[in-house]
C-alpha cells in the first residue's frame, strides 16, 4: 500500500459502487455528520515526510441516476444496508470506506466502529480506524487504533512509523516516543525509507545531529535519488 510522502510532496477500496461525483454527490446531500466536515489533511512543512494514507479521489465522467439505478443507487443501497443491519461487518466497512474515499472522514469513523462491535481484533479495521483519527489530527486517539493493530501483528513496520507520527504531530510532541516507535519499524524493515526520513528529522529536532547523520547516511544508501536527502541534509550540517 502506496503513502505518498508528507514532507516532500505527502482507498482506493471500493470499486464498483461509487463513480466520480455522483456518488460523492449522494453522500453530501445525505444529513449524516461527514457531510460538513472540511478536508482535514495536515499540510505543515516542518512535519516528517509520511503520514497515514488519505482517501482516493472518485473516477470522473460517469453519469447516473438514483431513481433509474446506477452508481448512486448503488451507493444509496449501501449505505442503506449498513444501518438497516449493524451487525454486518461487510456493510460497515463498505459504507465506512465510501466516506473515507472522499476525505468525510467522521463519516468514516462512525461506520468503522460500528464494525469494531462485530469484529474487534479485525487488523484491517484496527488501521483504518487509526488513519481515520489521524486524518482528523486526533493523535492520542489515532495511537490507540494503532496500538490496538500492533498487538495482533507487532510486526507491522507501517503502523509502527504512523504510531510515531502520531507522537510526533501532537501538541505538545513526544519525541522520545516519536524515535522509539520509528526506531521499532525500522528494526522491522532496516530499509523503509519513510521511518529513515522521519527518525533522521524526529533526531534533528531533539538536536541530536551526529545521530541523524548517521540515519541519513543509511537513508542515502537505501535510495540515493530520494527527494527528502538535500533537506534534510541542510539541517544536520
Amino acid at each position: 500500500m502506496n503513502k505518498p510522502n508528507y514532507l516532500y510532496g505527502i482507498i482506493g477500496l471500493l470499486t464498483g459502487l461509487i463513480v466520480g461525483y455522483i456518488g460523492t454527490n449522494y453522500i453530501n446531500q445525505t444529513n449524516h455528520p461527514a457531510a460538513t466536515a472540511g478536508d482535514t489533511a495536515a499540510t505543515s512543512t516542518t512535519l516528517p515526510p509520511d503520514h497515514p494514507q488519505t482517501g482516493a479521489t472518485g473516477a470522473t465522467g460517469a453519469t447516473g441516476s438514483g431513481s433509474n439505478g446506477g452508481p448512486q443507487a448503488e451507493v444509496n443501497d449501501v449505505i442503506q444496508k449498513a444501518r438497516s443491519e449493524p451487525s454486518n461487518f461487510e456493510a460497515q466497512m463498505q459504507a465506512a470506506d465510501l466516506y473515507k474515499q472522499i476525505n468525510r472522514f467522521e463519516g468514516a469513523i462512525e461506520f468503522y466502529e460500528r464494525a469494531a462491535k462485530t469484529r474487534p481484533k479485525d487488523i484491517k479495521l484496527l488501521v483504518a480506524l487509526g488513519d481515520a483519527n489521524f486524518e482528523l489530527k486526533r493523535y492520542e486517539e489515532a495511537e490507540r487504533w494503532y496500538q490496538s493493530a500492533l498487538k495482533q501483528n507487532p510486526n507491522d513496520a507501517t503502523v509502527r512509523n504512523d504510531l510515531g507520527l502520531s507522537f510526533y504531530l501532537r501538541s505538545p510532541r513526544d519525541l522520545e516516543k516519536a524515535i522509539a516507535a520509528f526506531q521499532d519499524a525500522l528494526k522491522i524493515d532496516p530499509r523503509y525509507e519513510k521511518s529513515l526520513q522521519n527518525l533522521t528529522q524526529a533526531l534533528i529536532d531533539k538536536g541530536a545531529k551526529s545521530a541523524a547523520g548517521e540515519t541519513l547516511k543509511r537513508l542515502e544508501s537505501v535510495n540515493p535519488d530520494n527527494k527528502a536527502i538535500a533537506p534534510l541534509r541542510s539541517q544536520v550540517q
